[in-house]
Parts: C-alpha cells; structure tokens; sequence
C-alpha cells in the first residue's frame, strides 16, 4: 500500500490509501503537514502547515501520474479562527502563484493530530 507514494518521499500512512486512480481521475486523501519521516511540521505555524500540505498533494498526485495542472479543486480545512483562515489562503495563493485551482477554504474544530491546524483535500482529473 502507498509503495508509489513513499518511493516518492512520502511517509507511510497509518492503515489508508493516499490516492485511488481511476481512469483519469484521482482520488485523494487529505494531505496532512507530515514531512517524510511523519513528523508533523510547522507547530504554531499555519502558513508553513499549508506548504507542506501542499508540497505531499504535489508528491502524491505526481506519484500517481498526474500534474499540478490536473488540480480542478481543492479544500482547505482550518482550525482555528478568521485570522488563521486568512493566513491560509494567503499561504495557498502564495504556493500557486495567484493562480489557485477552484477552492473552498473551512473553518473546523479539530483535525487529526495534536497541533495540527491545515489539511487539504483535491480533486484531481485528466481534462
């Protein structure tokens, strides 16, 4: 399980997939701010939970054999309040370059770590 992903760098998941091809779409995971060794990165640090989160859905989607290109919409969920929202978005338009793939950005309760306070979900498609 995840063989493409972890030769690619990414860390083994505790019991799940991090993507289902099928045809030419991808299902993801959401991406969580782990570096390659699961070590949660970016504690007390929105902005820098968005890049990593961003940097493994780069990795797994390319792992699978799509591009950042095939991207068609992303969710962003937040912890926290407004402000930590705003720093998010401006987090992903910052990796994008402006140029952000249709997105809905969520305020939640909880993710699934301590300290954890980004996660991202996508879509992913051939067009």
């Amino acid at each position: 399980m995840n063989e493409a992903e972890i030769v690619d760098g990414l860390a083994p998941t505790p019991s799940y997939r991090y993507a289902d091809r099928v045809g030419d779409r991808l299902y993801l995971a959401g991406q969580v701010p782990n570096d390659t060794g699961g070590r949660l990165v970016g504690v007390g640090d929105v902005a820098e939970q968005v890049r990593q989160c961003l940097i493994n859905l780069d990795a797994v989607v390319t792992a699978n054999g799509f591009a950042v290109t095939d991207l068609h919409r992303l969710v962003v969920y937040v912890v926290g309040d407004r402000e930590r929202m705003s720093a998010a978005w401006r987090a992903v338009v910052e990796y994008f370059s402006g140029d952000v793939p249709p997105a809905t950005l969520l305020g939640v309760n909880l993710l699934g770590y301590d300290d954890q306070w980004v996660e991202i979900d996508a879509e992913v498609s051939r067009r």
